[in-house]
């Protein structure tokens, strides 16, 4: 009687079993997709290099997330904009409202009517996530937080970041308005890292002290940073953590291995040990199985002879470099450079108008062209050019 009774009882456990993993397999699959060639644990993550934007791998990219402190990612890119435009200097000093003062979560405490130079708030938001510094910079340069925001969502627009809105520019909000996706947080640090790369001076710093001067004095405060990849993955050059209760555990990793810039976004890790390692995951996986192509295109071009011009030709330049990434393991050696222009060009010509173009070809396909420009203006020719031209002939 009693083996009967075990013999049922294996079964029905054996059973429960059998539907637990029924149940929970495809919340598995969605985590680890059949084939793909790293496993991670967070949900929604996204790896790509930033000189050509080439996305080496994906998963649940385009999901909508809350980007916690990752917003400041926008909040630093308009910043190092007004820094390019000359709005403001890394020396002007910004004075800290009541508002700012009142933020929670992450913060370096900074007090009402504290002043602190420009340079010293980036690394306050950069280093240390600093919600307060955030909203005293958003203030500095725009007047009002609400009109930073507004800058921000203008800016998202303009880098293609259509799953992304921001209510705030530091993400302590819990707003269901607030959101964006891995996809979204890549485009965002690609164009902060790539053009404007004076954002490694901040965050790459690991521990910096800070001085704190207000009405009760001089104080010194420390700032560690929040990204512990710095320690834990020696390639690692950035770039911005986050973390609330509704956004769980978020990470944008960028790292510098034989000149290649990798961009690794993990969104919504169930806890801050797994978006680390998940970020090196990705990293590594890059690492493994890129190679980049570069050519700064400064040899000399001909110059292009004009029909009907003031003068007989025109120089020309290339409009910029050309990068290609590689996952497949091809010979880059063998790629070939064609330089495509017509014999001549008619008059008139404007500095900047495409005249040809270089085309790359790697084993018989076209993987990328450069435009080339006219680097000079060339009128057209009237009746008194032709005879300035005869005379000129003669005289010589």
């Amino acid at each position: 009687m009693n083996c009967v009774y075990r013999k049922v009882t294996v079964r029905k456990i054996i059973s429960f079993m059998l539907v637990i993993c029924l149940i929970w397999m495809p919340g598995i699959k969605a985590y680890a997709e059949e084939g793909a060639p790293v496993t991670i644990a967070a949900p929604s993550a996204i790896l790509l290099e930033a000189s050509t934007g080439t996305v080496i791998y994906e998963q649940n990219a385009d999901a909508a997330c809350s980007p916690a402190s990752i917003t400041k990612i926008m909040t630093l890119l308009l910043i190092f904009e007004a820094l390019e435009r000359g709005d403001i200097k890394l020396e002007d000093e910004v004075m800290t409202s009541a508002h700012a003062q009142s933020m929670g979560g992450s913060q370096v405490f900074l007090e009402e009517g504290e002043m602190q130079t420009v340079d010293t708030m980036i690394k306050c938001i950069a280093v240390a996530s600093g919600n307060d510094a955030a909203v005293a910079m958003a203030e500095f340069i725009a007047g009002s937080e609400e009109e930073f925001v507004s800058r921000m969502n203008e800016k998202a627009q303009a880098l293609g970041m259509n799953g992304t809105h921001f209510e705030d520019c530091c993400g302590l909000t819990d707003s269901d308005n607030h959101y964006t996706t891995a996809r979204d947080v890549a485009a965002m640090s690609r164009e902060l890292i790539t053009r404007h790369p004076d954002v490694f001076n901040y965050t790459m710093i690991w521990m910096e002290d800070i001085t704190h001067n207000t009405a009760r004095g001089s104080s010194t405060f420390t700032l560690s940073s929040t990204n512990k990849l710095l320690k834990q993955y020696q390639w690692t050059t950035g770039l911005k953590t986050g973390s609330t209760s509704k956004a769980k555990y978020c990470l944008s990793a960028t790292a510098r291995k034989d000149d290649i810039d990798l961009i690794a976004v993990v969104m919504t890790a169930p806890d801050y040990k797994v978006r680390f390692s998940d970020a090196a995951t990705l990293l590594n996986y890059g690492y493994s199985v890129s190679a980049l192509y570069k050519d700064a295109n400064q040899d000399a071009l001909p110059r292009l002879l004009i029909d009907g011009g003031v003068q007989d030709d025109a120089g020309l330049s290339y409009q910029q470099g050309f990068s290609y990434l590689d996952v497949k393991g091809n010979d880059l050696s063998t790629i070939e450079k064609v330089i495509h222009l017509p014999e001549s060009a008619q008059a008139p010509v404007k500095a900047g108008d495409k005249a040809g173009e270089a085309v790359y070809r790697l084993n018989g396909e076209t993987i990328g062209t450069v435009p080339i420009l006219f680097s000079e203006n060339v009128e057209k020719a009237v009746y008194r050019d032709y005879v300035l031209k005869v005379l000129a002939y003669f005289l010589l």
